[in-house]
């Protein structure tokens, strides 16, 4: 999930006509199928909705860090709806889809860019003996195995690392991509991915690949993995608020650029990051940990030079008070090194409750606090660096920042 600091501040639609109307026809096509078909078929209908209150007391302005309050969606859970199914095809195969498309559930704005399909589109196939192919637009294995060991399952993009550096809230969705992960062995398991760039001429242009495995055994969770993306070298438009050159980063990987805690280093010529993360269940209790290393590599297209380094660790704890009522606290760190004169320091504080008013129905509230330390890259120039808690984007235009959120969140 992710909601970043246009959906929160601005909530501007992003819709097309023309992949709403694909997207709805699509949607009655797969309602609409013969009973008989759709039970064979085992399509479900599911989704999502979260909205509710943020406030942020600092939140960057022309004239200096103002405070922040307003109705927004995708608090801890992202809004989405999406169409799952499969078809038995004998023998222990079966063939699989599933379209998933955000959207802002306090305007009605498509989210992921404005995407039909932005959550995820696949088609594949599964064997009970051979394990799962699929292909389309959809999460890498270190999202798929690492990041269901830390607290984002629990209380979304608050507990995310400092501007999600390391992707731990998801916020890159891989296009062009072919996944194949294997049965699950005892509670050990393996994915792979390759993604093409689509590029004529250039085979590796904008490619991004992933491997990574899992372990499960009674309270015991652990789980490593990489990931590989490939900014290629197609510019994009110049930003709103400069005419400066940066990559697309379009081709395979989305975007990894979402927070001023990164963004100055967009114009990165390939990412890579590495996660390792355990937890442990003590009765009501759940702790967590996972450690990330994430790397911006330059070339000549790049305004700094060398591999700016952002090194992470997390930590959690949940402890279910109720059946109904589950707290959380958690701690990030994140240290970034870059040009050599260059370097920050993030320390982030997380607290949070949720209620479940039924299995579907839960209130929250929760809240992050992030203090900022040392210098950063703003288009090529060093610059004070500033917080921004989580994966939410909302740059603080000061040292410190307090995110605070409560809602509802409705499954269906």
């Amino acid at each position: 999930m992710r909601a970043n600091a246009l959906d929160i501040m601005n909530q501007r639609p992003h819709l097309n006509t023309g992949l709403r109307t694909l997207a709805l026809a699509a949607t009655l096509a797969l309602l609409a199928l013969p009973s008989g078909v759709s039970a064979q078929s085992n399509v479900t209908l599911y989704g999502t909705i979260d909205s509710g209150v943020v406030h942020a007391n600092h939140t960057a302005v022309p004239n200096g860090p103002e405070s922040f309050t307003g109705i927004t969606s995708n608090i801890i859970g992202g809004s989405r709806w999406g169409l799952r199914g499969t078809e038995s095809l004998g023998r222990g195969l079966s063939a699989l889809f599933q379209i998933e498309s955000g959207f802002n559930a306090v305007n009605g704005s498509m989210g992921n860019g404005g995407l039909a399909f932005g959550r995820k589109a696949i088609v594949g196939l599964r064997s009970d003996a051979w394990g799962e192919v699929t292909i389309g637009r959809q999460y890498d294995p270190v999202v798929n195995l690492v990041q269901g060991l830390t607290a984002d399952g629990y209380f979304g993009g608050f507990f995310a690392t400092p501007g999600d550096v390391d992707n731990y809230d998801n916020g890159a969705r891989i296009n062009n991509s072919i996944r194949y992960a294997t049965p699950n062995f005892g509670g050990l398991q393996f994915e792979g991915m390759y993604a093409t760039g689509n590029v004529a001429g250039k085979t590796g242009a904008g490619r991004s690949y992933g491997l990574a495995g899992a372990y499960s055994n009674g309270p015991i969770a652990l789980a490593a993995g990489y990931f590989f993306a490939d900014g290629g070298s197609n510019r994009g438009n110049p930003l709103a608020n400069g005419d400066w050159p940066y990559r697309e980063w379009t081709s395979s990987a989305g975007s990894l650029f979402n927070s001023p805690i990164n963004a100055g280093f967009r114009t990165a010529s390939k990412v890579s990051i590495a996660r390792v993360g355990g937890k442990y269940a003590i009765g009501p209790a759940i702790l967590g940990v996972t450690f990330s290393n994430a790397q911006y590599a330059s070339d000549a297209m790049s305004l700094f030079t060398g591999t700016a380094k952002f090194d992470s660790v997390n930590a959690f704890a949940t402890y279910a008070l109720t059946p109904a009522i589950n707290t959380g606290i958690g701690y990030s760190y994140t240290r970034m090194r870059a040009d050599g004169s260059l370097g920050a320091h993030y320390n982030q504080f997380n607290a949070g409750v949720t209620y479940a008013l039924s299995k579907r129905t839960s209130t929250y509230v929760i809240g992050g606090y992030q203090q900022a330390v040392g210098k950063t890259l703003n288009q090529g120039q060093a610059v004070e660096a500033t917080a921004s808690v989580g994966s939410y984007g909302i740059d603080a235009g000061a040292r410190t920042q307090l995110l605070l959120g409560m809602g509802l969140k409705h499954s269906f």
